[in-house]
């Protein structure tokens, strides 16, 4: 099985970070998002990746063009026209395509590009800026079961604010950053049937909006209700947030 992962946005709510790379590029913990996002999928021995580029794609293609470079100790023989001999390799079992799917195109787009990459009746697909502790096995398994199209990873996000609870004048409680109103938001981290490209015209369709809302018109879009830790990354705050968790030796998304 496959995971398609979105790679392609311009970030403009991280412009802080995402001037010279793209958003999937930022680092937490000295690694790209987009690797920490690679490795829960490999955790459940996902390692086959279509990943759908556009702003400034050409820095994840030099990424893992040299990954071997990033991740292990080298010797350069620089007598020897810049041979290169690696030690202690550590890259992982990964398969990954890089496409380019367009600098302005829309998800439902990028979606549809990558359809032609996918020869299995069931692929994953998932945003590049959202980690979470999902439990991959549980949402494929709930796809099969339900027999429909399209499975939808839902999520309760924290509030913004720490919430006081007061009898009157006088405050009884604060909770910082509890749950937000309760409700279940998109959390990515979708099984999907290539069938759902019949829903989505091209570049310009926003895949969150008629292509998901005709999914469940249809009665073909399930969720799978994920309880434990999701946190996208669309501000400086929520980086620096996930850069704390790592730093705290207990990042909840790191479950390999």
């Amino acid at each position: 099985m496959k995971a398609v992962i979105l790679a392609g946005g311009l970030g403009t709510r991280l412009s802080e970070e995402t001037a010279a790379r793209p958003k999937p590029m930022v680092e937490i913990g000295g690694k790209p998002i987009l690797w920490h996002i690679m490795k829960i999928y490999s955790a459940y021995g996902i390692n086959e990746f279509v990943i759908c580029l556009g702003y400034k794609g050409y820095v994840i293609k030099e990424y893992f063009a040299n990954y071997f470079l990033h991740m292990s100790d080298v010797t350069i023989d620089l007598s020897r026209s810049t041979e290169l001999q690696i030690h202690l390799a550590k890259a992982e079992p990964w398969r990954v395509t890089l496409i380019d799917t367009g600098e302005n195109t829309q998800v439902g787009g990028r979606i549809k590009r990558a359809l032609s990459y996918i020869d299995e009746d069931t692929f994953l697909l998932t945003y590049g800026d959202g980690l979470g502790n999902v439990d991959i096995k549980a949402t494929i398994d709930l796809h099969r079961k339900e027999k429909r199209l399209a499975t939808v990873t839902a999520a309760q996000p924290p509030g913004r604010f720490g919430a006081i609870v007061h009898e009157g004048n006088r405050v009884v409680a604060f909770r910082e950053k509890p749950l937000g109103d309760g409700s279940w938001v998109n959390a990515g981290f979708f099984v999907l049937s290539p069938k759902i490209g019949d829903y989505i015209e091209g570049d310009e369709t926003v895949w969150e909006r008629e292509p998901v809302e005709r999914l469940a018109a249809d009665n073909q879009l399930s969720a799978y209700f994920h309880k434990g830790f999701w946190h996208p990354m669309d501000t400086l705050r929520d980086k620096q947030h996930l850069e704390s968790l790592f730093a705290s030796g207990h990042a909840p998304w790191m479950t390999w």
